[in-house]
């Protein structure tokens, strides 16, 4: 499940980019449109409507289409945080970052401006696919975090570079879930 940022909605390249890359590699995607977007608004609410309207979705989804599946949430910029903020409370095995805001352009001195608190926050394993010029920062690797630095900016347009790094990830972390234990012999 993944959700844009505040400045666009799902059709950004690279949330079409990680969600092509998860199909080809056979996951399911929803994209996620948050109600002030649906309702044609431009100026996105503060952060708790965000992460209240994303676990309405996420409630919704779960009693229907996602039942019994394991859960990945993620997004773009806003849409990552939001998925950080709230990944615990879904349950979420992993967590998909694209263009991570770690601070805002120009505050990086200004340790009351960072957002790092919202991906140290996440228990489960975390990609973050970074452009390696983006004014809002570089999120740092942590024990569960891959971060991905590609070609560009905040808007991400390498998407062949998204793909790549979005397909490898979750094969392996497929590969990493549901990897059969060694039986011992005797």
């Amino acid at each position: 499940m993944l959700g844009h940022g505040a400045g666009g909605g799902v059709e950004t390249p690279d949330l079409r980019a990680a969600a092509r890359a998860a199909r080809r590699v056979g996951f399911n995607v929803t994209l996620v449109e948050q109600p002030y977007r649906v309702a044609g608004r431009r100026s996105q609410p503060p952060r708790w409507q965000l992460d209240v309207a994303w676990l309405a979705v996420i409630e919704q989804l779960r009693h229907g289409v996602l039942r019994r599946l394991p859960l990945m949430v993620g997004g773009r910029s806003a849409g990552a945080r939001v998925a950080c903020r709230t990944a615990g409370e879904v349950g979420a095995a992993a967590v998909l970052c694209l263009a991570f805001p770690l601070h805002p352009p120009g505050r990086a001195d200004d340790p009351s401006k960072s957002r790092i608190s919202e991906l140290e926050a996440v228990r489960v394993p975390v990609l973050v696919v970074q452009g390696d010029n983006d004014p809002f920062g570089m999120p740092p690797p942590g024990p569960a975090r891959k971060v991905v630095p590609v070609t560009g900016n905040h808007s991400l347009r390498n998407t062949d570079a998204i793909e790549t790094a979005v397909a490898d990830w979750l094969q392996e972390w497929r590969r990493l879930r549901f990897a059969q234990p060694e039986r011992s012999r005797h």
